[in-house]
Formats: C-alpha cells, sequence, structure tokens
C-alpha cells in the first residue's frame, strides 16, 4: 500500500457517514489491546478554540521533558499533521503500516464498518501506545459524549469556549451542544473550562457536581491580564490561587488566545499535582525552578499554523479557519485591534462548507472587507460561489466578486492588490478547506486536496 493509497482508503469510509457512539471504537480497541490505556492522557473539547489550547498544552507538557502526542483535526496540508510526538509529525510510513494494520483487522471483524474518524483515532492510540508517549494531548472531533475519543479515561478534562456550530448532530440550542461537550467529563476528573455563557457554566458546573469532578473556570479560579496584541502574538500575566506569571507570550495573534493559554497553563498544572503522576516532579524545590522555565518556553516555542497566521511573503496574506460566528467575531475583532494599525484595506477570500450558518460567519466581515471574493474549496461539502455570492448581497457587501475555485480566487486577489497595494491585507477565512488548498496554491504542497476533514 502507498501512502496515496493508505490516505484514499480511510476517506473511502466517509461512506458509513458520521456516527455518534463508543461501540465502534471500543471493538476496534479491543482487537488492538486497548492503545489508548498504555499513556495518560488529557481531553479536549469545546467550540472554539481546542486545536490552539491542545497545541499549547503539548508545548508546556514537552518543554517539561515529557514525551506528548498530539491529535487534533482537520489537517491543512498534509493527514499527518493530525498525529505528533512531541510535535514531529508520524511519518507517511507509519501512516500506511497502521492503516494496513487496522485494515487487516477490521477485516476479520464480522459486521463491523467503522467510520473515518473511528479508524484515524485508533490509529493514533496505537502510534501513541508504541511510541512509548507519557502522555498525550487528544481533540475530541465533535461534541464530546459520544465522539470516538471518548474512551479515554484522562488525568485533566478541558473545555474551551462553547458556541454554535454542528447544529445538526449536537442540538439547536446552546445547552444542548454544552450538555454533549460536557461529556467528556468523568467521574472524579479534574475539569478545566475556559470561559463560558453563564448558561453553559452552569450546565458544566452541574455535571462536574454529579460527578465529583473538581471544575475550574476561566473568569472564576484563573484569570489572565492582557498586556499588548501584537501581529506576532499576544503579551499577558497569568493568576490563580497558587501562581502569578507575569509577562508570558504566547506566539498567536488575537485576544482570545489569551483565554486559550491560561486554559493551558491551568490544565498542566493539575496534570502535574495530579495522583497519576508516579514521580515527585513538584516537590517544593522542583516546583519554582520548573514555573520559572517552562511556561514561558513552553510559549515561546508553540508552532500552530492557520489561526489568524500571516504568510505570502511579498504579497501580505493573512489565513484563518474560521467556519462558526463566534469564531469569525474573533477574527474580525483581531483585526481590528491589531491589524488596521497596518493595513488600510482589507480583501476578503472567503469560501466555506454549505451546511454552516453562512450568513452568520459572513457578516463580521461587512464592516472589515473593502471587497470580498467568494470562492469553493474542492470538497463536496463546500458552498458554490452562487449560493455565497446572493448571501454576500444580500447582508450589504457593496464590492463582490466570485471565482470557481481558490486559485482563481487569490489571482483575483493578486489583481486587486497590485493595482491598489498600499496598505492592503488579503483575509483567506471560512474553512480549514479553505485555507489549507490556498496554502497549496501558494506553497505547492499537501496531497489530495479534497480529502482534508
Amino acid at each position: 500500500m502507498s501512502y496515496s493509497g493508505a490516505i484514499k482508503y480511510l476517506y473511502d469510509l466517509q461512506k458509513y457517514g458520521t456516527k455518534f457512539g463508543l461501540d465502534n471504537i471500543n471493538r476496534l480497541l479491543i482487537n488492538l489491546n486497548n492503545p489508548h490505556k498504555s499513556f495518560l492522557s488529557i481531553h479536549v473539547a469545546g467550540t472554539n478554540g481546542k486545536g490552539s489550547t491542545s497545541a499549547i498544552i503539548a508545548s508546556l507538557l514537552s518543554n517539561l521533558g515529557f514525551r506528548v502526542g498530539l491529535f487534533t483535526s482537520p489537517h491543512m496540508l498534509n493527514f499527518t499533521e493530525r498525529i505528533r510526538i512531541n510535535n514531529e509529525e508520524i511519518s507517511e510510513k507509519e501512516v500506511v503500516n497502521l492503516t494496513e494494520e487496522i485494515k487487516n483487522i477490521i477485516g476479520k471483524i464480522s459486521d463491523f464498518s467503522p467510520t473515518f474518524f473511528e479508524v484515524v483515532t485508533a490509529i493514533a492510540f496505537l502510534y501513541f501506545k508504541r511510541g512509548k508517549v507519557d502522555i498525550a494531548v487528544v481533540e475530541v472531533g465533535m461534541g464530546g459524549r459520544l465522539d470516538a475519543t471518548n474512551v479515554l479515561i484522562p488525568v485533566v478534562s478541558v473545555i474551551t469556549h462553547i458556541s454554535y456550530d454542528h447544529k445538526e448532530f449536537l442540538g439547536d440550542t446552546l445547552e444542548e451542544i454544552a450538555s454533549e461537550k460536557a461529556g467528556i467529563i468523568k467521574t472524579g476528573i479534574p475539569v478545566v473550562s475556559s470561559n463560558q455563557e453563564e448558561s453553559v457554566e452552569k450546565i458544566l458546573r452541574v455535571v462536574a457536581e454529579d460527578k465529583r469532578a473538581p471544575f475550574y473556570l476561566y473568569g472564576r479560579d484563573f484569570f489572565g491580564r492582557l498586556r499588548s496584541l501584537g501581529i506576532n502574538g499576544v503579551e499577558f500575566d497569568y493568576h490563580d490561587n497558587d501562581l502569578k506569571f507575569e509577562k508570558l507570550f504566547v506566539p498567536l495573534t488575537g485576544a482570545h488566545q489569551l483565554i486559550n493559554a491560561c486554559t493551558a497553563i491551568k490544565a498542566v498544572n493539575i496534570f502535574l499535582e495530579s495522583k497519576f503522576l508516579n514521580c515527585n516532579i513538584l516537590s517544593k524545590e522542583l516546583k519554582g525552578h520548573i514555573e520559572k522555565d517552562f511556561i514561558y518556553k513552553g510559549l515561546k516555542d508553540l508552532k500552530w499554523q492557520g489561526r489568524i497566521e500571516l504568510i505570502g511573503g511579498n504579497l501580505p496574506i493573512l489565513i484563518d479557519g474560521a467556519h462558526n460566528p463566534d469564531s469569525a467575531c474573533a477574527l474580525a475583532n483581531t483585526i481590528n485591534d491589531v491589524f488596521r494599525k497596518r493595513y488600510d484595506r482589507f480583501i476578503v477570500i472567503f469560501g466555506i462548507m454549505a451546511d454552516k450558518d453562512i450568513a452568520g460567519i459572513m457578516t463580521p466581515f461587512l464592516s472589515i472587507a473593502s471587497e470580498i471574493i467568494v470562492t469553493a474549496p474542492s470538497y463536496s461539502r463546500a458552498a458554490t460561489p452562487d449560493k455565497l455570492f446572493e448571501i454576500a448581497k444580500s447582508i450589504g457587501f457593496k464590492e463582490v466578486h466570485k471565482t470557481e475555485n481558490v486559485k482563481g480566487a487569490i489571482e483575483k486577489a493578486k489583481k486587486i492588490f497590485f493595482h491598489n497595494s498600499n496598505s492592503t491585507l488579503i483575509i483567506i477565512t471560512g474553512s480549514f478547506y479553505t485555507i489549507g488548498e490556498a496554502k497549496e496554491v501558494l506553497y505547492g504542497k499537501g496531497i489530495l486536496t479534497n480529502l482534508r476533514e
């Protein structure tokens, strides 16, 4: 089996659709001798910020000397981005070997049709076991309660900011969505939560109380104080009952990343004090030394793409995977807070999936975009440019262009840029598919463009 053959096999599993429930993943993992029971874990759910928070946690822990697995989704350019140990991506050879191994096992189980995400989750867990990780940071795929990753019994559960997304699967109300995500809370396992709407916080708190799980909430039990926002990242202070760090810097742009970073720091400190750790890593003598070094370096060393990321060199391009109204607002706010100091004009390239709240995600850019170019990434779920054109016009965009693909959108933006190059920034957003394809257009990397989620 070649690498492209392995990827094709995995994506062909999408014919089984999205199935919620733990029966399939449990059957598969039992046949693999339960690899997920061989390492500690931190489990991360939420609507926005769970990928960034997971990456920050992993960076902090690896700087402490732990061997850290990281499982996230989706990828942008290459499938291997999803599965890492100490920030090194799984090799294409390992993807092939593990896919072949699991494919053979699936063939021996009667009446068994696991989904794409279930098989990929099993690949990650098996890779982490054989890679002898000390701990894995695992991002939920969708929801929480019935997500394939919820077979884990973690050391810490983390829930980032909850807002509206995937309504067709998780529910129409914020309370229904929160209840699904609260499903990762386990009996007696500490929970660290980002800032939440009052109704969401109540649901998380009640579930935690019912399961006797200590509950730590941003803004109540720990918090951050913003020092400065810049194009290269955020400087801030961190406070909780036990710790205070000043002048921390995370190389991710936007005020919302302060909250993600603080949530990650709290989760790591709870992990270090955990009963699961059979070492004296937080002896009083060592604690002071660790606190001075690993937080600062772990944040500084962070590498995480596709989140308000400047690319393009001489052609200034900003990419962000915003794909729900909350994340679109965060991007728009960051443009106003940070990038208006440098740029006067903003061209927005917008491509999105058809099942999203298109108007709700597009509207925050109305006050920002000098013009908007609507397009479609190469994926069957993408909204058509014609549909996006109509929506853009209906909500008030004056200058609207459309192209059939992302490459065409970038070419169109280039023409506009070079005609009005003074202080112009091109913003590409709406979907990780869109920004991943944009990177392929600009850099020529990636495999199977239309297989990215």
